[in-house]
């Protein structure tokens, strides 16, 4: 897996992810200096590249002079994501992605569900997009902190989670404003697909339907935007 950019490179280093090689255009920019000082100090063999070299290993050509080859990303287990909650003592706090294509979303999704404390994120194995390099330098390097659990079965998952006493919140245009609902306990919440939102089976398995309000003429938004709010009203829920 390719790894690029100033600051999804630095996460990389700052994590545990497993760093081969790194490598850094031959520059006196400081941030690519603090990066290449930092990948020396964990033994990490640096390639100093022009940038002709930096373009052809990009995948985007979006490096900003820098890339890390790292190994493939390891997914988790839903047990390791229950697990985390039960460490910290906190109301579990998982979001479920029903069908999620666009990496760029992917990306954007698992940013956010970092920044809000997410315990973990659940995706599935078919029609749906995976961590890729594109996902990871979305995320800006949180893909890095952030356990992704991929699952045969999307509803079997729904149903042991709910098994465990997990309420489960599926996102869509149908339900009640998302403001009424109580959001501070054990919950999941379920965010569908770019084109066709959750499917039916699913969206029956939650236990509430909930929805953003909308103001303007279009009343749907992406699946990264209504992510980000969706987790941040929990987030301020939970605080307050």
């Amino acid at each position: 897996m390719i790894i690029e950019g100033k600051n999804p490179v630095k996460e990389a280093l700052n994590s545990a992810a497993t760093i081969e090689k790194l490598y850094c255009l031959k520059t006196n920019d400081p941030q690519l200096g603090y990066v290449a000082t930092l990948a020396k100090q964990k033994n990490i063999k640096v390639i100093l590249a022009d940038k002709e070299l930096l373009d052809k290993l990009s995948p985007t050509k979006r490096h900003q002079g820098v890339l890390a080859v790292s190994t493939d990303f390891v997914y988790c287990t839903v047990s390791d994501i229950l697990a985390v909650a039960k460490q910290k003592n906190e109301p579990h706090f998982i979001v479920i992605l029903d069908g999620v294509e666009d990496p760029h979303n992917l990306g954007a999704i698992i940013r956010s569900c970092e920044g809000a404390g997410v315990h973990g994120i659940i995706i599935g194995k078919h029609r749906a997009a995976g961590v890729t390099d594109a996902v990871v330098k979305v995320s800006s390097g949180a893909v890095q902190h952030m356990l992704i659990a991929k699952v045969t079965n999307i509803n079997d998952i729904i149903r042991e989670l709910k098994n465990n006493f997990i309420s489960i919140y599926a996102a869509d245009m149908s339900g009640t404003p998302m403001y009424g609902a109580d959001m501070r306990g054990d919950i999941a919440f379920i965010i569908g697909s770019e084109g066709s939102g959750i499917h039916a089976l699913t969206a029956k398995l939650a236990d509430k339907i909930i929805s953003i309000p909308a103001r303007g003429k279009i009343n749907s938004l992406n699946a990264s935007a209504a992510c980000g709010i969706i987790v941040y009203e929990a987030v301020r829920q939970r605080v307050s």
